[in-house]
């Protein structure tokens, strides 16, 4: 027999809701109840705000590693070609 796999994981929807609903009525009284739900949706706000700053610092950093890397690689590149340069004039004067 196969048992029947709910579609949304674990949210409570019909009958479990309302008795979900009641019971808060009745733990915080009508009149709190708005003010739990704006200052939860206060907090959620302040959270992804701060989760956005973490983000974007994280790609400030990562944009300068990358930068740093290529100044790296074209300060090589110029070492490179400073060098060639001396040695060509090494292998002119010595002939």
């Amino acid at each position: 027999m196969v048992s029947a796999i709910p579609l949304i994981g674990g949210i409570p929807a019909g009958p479990e809701l309302l008795i979900i609903l009641l019971v808060l009525v009745l733990l915080f009284g009508a009149n709190k109840i708005p003010k739990l739900a704006r200052s939860t949706g206060q907090a959620m706000g302040e959270f992804k705000k701060g989760r956005e700053q973490v983000e974007d610092e994280l790609k400030q950093m990562q944009d300068e590693d990358d930068d740093s890397a290529v100044q790296a690689d074209s300060t090589i590149d110029d070492e490179d070609a400073d060098l060639e340069t001396e040695t060509e004039t090494e292998k002119e004067t010595s002939a």
